[in-house]
Formats: C-alpha cells, structure tokens, sequence
C-alpha cells in the first residue's frame, strides 16, 4: 500500500474497489422504540471519569518510553432501577467501552515486533518486547496485507504452507498477537514501522479529523495532502536501525517509494521497488544477504484487495491466499544463514452480508446524523465528531442506537480504556472523534452518500473482534 515530543494523555489501566453497490435503504425501528419526539425514561448513567491527566509538552527528540501501567480504578457501576420499565426491557445497558478485548500493546502486538528484533541486534533506542521471540542477525518482516489468523487457519487447503508453520507463530507457542485499534491499514503499517502504538503515532484511523483544518484526512490516500513530518514526528525503527550499522531494506511495489505513508512508517535505508511477488521474494533474500546484520521488509496487498471486493469467502480470495502461500514458501527456502522469517499481516477481515439488519446507513438514519459535522473511520470502526456543545447528545444518541451491537464511547472512554495504546500524544487527542464506535457484531455502519465505495465493499475490517484483530507471527529460521 501503501520534532519535539508531544506530550501525551495516558490511559490508566490500559493493557498491554467493487463495481456495484447496494441499494441503500432504512433500518428497520423495533415496536419498543418511542414515537419520534416522545421522551423515553432516562436510564440510569455512571458519574462520568475525570478525562485523562494532559501530560506536559517535552523538548526532548528521543522515542517515548511507555509509562508504567498501573492497576486500573475500579469503575462506578449504575445502579439498577427499583422498577424496570419497558423501556429498560425493550434497550438493554449499552456494551460498556471498557469490556472490549483490547490490543496487546507492550506485550504482544504489531507495534511491538520490529522493536523487539531491533533490540536483538544491539540497535539503540528499542526494546525488546515481545518475549517470546529469540534473537537473530538477519531478520526479514514479510506482511501480508489483510490475512488475518482465524481466516488462515480457516483455509489449510489453499496455504498448506504457512499452515505447516502455525505452530512456529510468537515464538514457537502457536499463538497469534494482535494488530491494534482501528485494524485498518494505514494505522498498523504505521505501528509496524514506528513501533508505536496509534496514539502515540498519530493515525488512529482510515479517516480523521484534522485539528488545524477541520477536515477529514485519508491516512491511507494522504488527502488532502498534509505535511507528513508534523503528522508523524517519530523516527522509524528502518532509520534507528540504519543509524546503528544496520542494513535496512524495504522491497515492495515502486508505486509506493515516494507516498508520505512510506515517508512516515517505513522509510530508512534502501527502498526497492519490483512489480512482481516472485522479484519480491528474491530481492528480499538477498537484501537479507547483504550485510551481517539485516532488517528486511517486503509487502504484498492484493489478499486484502480480493477480500473487500469479493468477501473471504470467495474463489478469488482463496485464489490470492494459494499465491502468496507459494511467496512465502518462495522466500523461505532462499534465507541466508543466521535469518528468521517473520509472517504477519495488518488486520483480519469478515463478511458483512448486504441487508438492512447488518448495514446500517449513517446517510439514510436521521437519528445518528443529528448533531454530527464529520463522520469519520470507516464501516466497523468510526470516528464521529459533534457539532460544537453537541457531543453529549450524540454519544447518548449513538448508544441508544447502536450500543447494543458497537462499543461505544466517548473520545476520553476510549483513551481512558486503552484503545489507542497505553497513552495519547497531545496533538493526537482531537483527531480522535467526539464520539468512537467499534463494531462487536458482524454489522456495518455505511455511508452511502458520503463513502460509495467503501459502502459496497463485502469484507470489511477495523474493529476489536479476534476476526480483525487477530493476525499471525509465522516463523523460519535458517
């Protein structure tokens, strides 16, 4: 696909292109909903959480140190009414935003995988985090982009290969780690490169918010165009590693060599451009090859292509997955001595069927449009940002629609629950929406006006369910 130090918001507790598009039309209401304009029954809310401490701006240019993480507060629990109502029997309690299964930032996610192989060669500035991974001279980083661990393990017909190496992911336990929040491209690519969870590297979604312009920003397009040192002010773990004596290598296509994405994720040492997945792989052997100490990437996006356009239930992804199981297989039986082979991807993907009960269209539904100016993130995984004095209501309104099917909070929930990594940096916070929704049921939240393309994509992807977030960490050493 494709500097001082801010200061940063810590979150206490925090863990470790389709051709057609469906006919958009209304969401069904349930009989229990009021009349339009009635008053329901307010329920009984928790007091809300002090937002998060703001941490004072630094000088300093050096990477960030995650803070220690204390035990979490226990939180005030709403008190149930003396006398439910129908009301309280036809909405339930609204999914709590810290019951989502979070990230394994610290421990065991994509951000922590290439400042783990760095520290196993000796590069300054990185640390070794996830544990279970031993040491090697020549490392190469193969990303597969949208090949997530339940939909591998799901197809050992067509990736016989890499599913003979299922027991080798993290280190030999057969267990996968996590992508991070959103699962979407443009976040995970940057958490690769960086070694930084998103609120610490600034792309917290596929949309945002630009808090100097007050438009939406593409972070995987980079539109409108935005200076990207300002956006993502870190150093890569390709450039701390250059810096060290390192050779660093990136092979991928030569349509990405000057994008302001590979600027800010993945520049540092050589860029090399091939057309072809089989160039790919041998480049990469001998990138790999090169020098005593290596650090390799290369990339392959079109697994992820055929899942948005056809669904990762059909001939043409299974297609894509037979064809990158014989990359990998390519790639490892050209590793030079004293090599390891890491395999993973930046976010799973599901099927979201092409129905009012699973597409909710945020263009069509006048109760989720009132009081919003943007509509940001995409379908499983949104950003909303309120009219001014208006986020309240739109945060009791989004969890009265949707609460029952999307964790939904507001911006200082999300932080305060960990879902952008253990802190935010300062000038991070305000393109993070007003109001964040994340999908726990397979539905989506399209935009049919807005979004035409991406509403009428069938594999969708970007939430907390392990179908998204879940993604290998297969291993050859040689």
């Amino acid at each position: 696909m494709a500097q001082p130090t801010p200061g940063a918001r810590r979150a206490p507790g925090a863990q470790p292109a389709p051709d057609a598009q469906p006919a958009p039309g209304a969401r069904p209401v349930s009989d229990a909903q009021p009349a339009p304009g009635a008053q329901p029954a307010p329920r009984p809310r928790a007091p809300r959480p002090a937002p998060p401490a703001r941490i004072p701006q630094s000088t300093s240019t050096a990477r960030p140190t995650p803070p220690a993480r204390p035990a979490p507060p226990a939180r005030p629990t709403p008190p149930p009414p003396p006398h439910p109502t129908a009301w309280d029997d036809a909405h339930p309690q609204p999914l709590a935003p810290d019951s989502a299964p979070l990230p394994a930032y610290g421990t065991g996610s994509l951000a922590d995988l290439l400042p783990t192989l760095a520290a196993g060669m000796a590069v300054p500035g990185t640390t070794a985090a996830i544990p279970e991974l031993t040491p090697a001279d020549r490392n190469c980083v193969f990303l597969i982009d949208g090949l997530g661990w339940e939909q591998l393990k799901a197809h050992p017909d067509e990736a016989p290969f890499m599913t003979s190496l299922l027991a080798s992911s993290r280190g030999g336990t057969g267990r996968p780690i996590t992508a991070g929040y959103p699962a979407t491209t443009a976040t995970s690519l940057a958490s690769v490169g960086t070694g930084l969870p998103p609120g610490a590297h600034g792309l917290p979604g596929y949309t945002v918010r630009n808090p100097d312009t007050g438009e939406l920003m593409n972070q995987l397009r980079w539109q409108p165009w935005t200076p990207p040192g300002p956006w993502q002010p870190y150093p890569t773990v390709f450039e701390l590693a250059h810096r060290a004596g390192v050779h660093a290598a990136q092979v991928t296509s030569p349509a990405f060599a000057n994008t302001p994405l590979t600027k800010i994720a993945l520049s540092g040492g050589s860029f090399h451009g091939r057309l072809s997945g089989e160039e790919r792989m041998d480049v990469a052997a001998e990138q790999l090859a090169a020098a005593d100490r290596s650090l390799v990437y290369t990339y392959y996006a079109e697994v992820d292509g055929a899942g948005h356009r056809f669904g990762v239930d059909s001939d043409t992804w299974r297609g894509q997955l037979m064809y990158v199981d014989r990359l990998v297989q390519r790639l490892a039986e050209q590793l030079p001595p004293r090599s390891a082979l890491y395999v993973t991807a930046d976010h799973g993907m599901i099927d979201v069927p092409f129905d009012e009960d699973h597409r909710i269209d945020f263009d069509e539904d006048w109760e989720l449009k009132a009081g919003v100016a943007l509509l940001g993130g995409e379908g499983r995984a949104r950003h909303v940002y309120a009219v001014p004095g208006a986020a309240n209501d739109v945060l009791t309104c989004w969890r009265e629609v949707l609460g029952e099917q999307f964790w939904v909070a507001s911006r200082d929930e999300a932080i305060e629950a960990g879902w952008f990594g253990p802190a935010v940096d300062e000038r991070v916070y305000h393109r993070i929406g007003d109001v964040v929704a994340a999908a726990r049921d397979d539905v989506l939240l399209i935009a049919s006006e807005r979004e035409p393309r991406e509403s009428a994509m069938v594999g969708n992807h970007g939430s907390m369910t392990p179908a998204e977030q879940l993604v290998p960490l297969l291993e050859v050493r040689s």
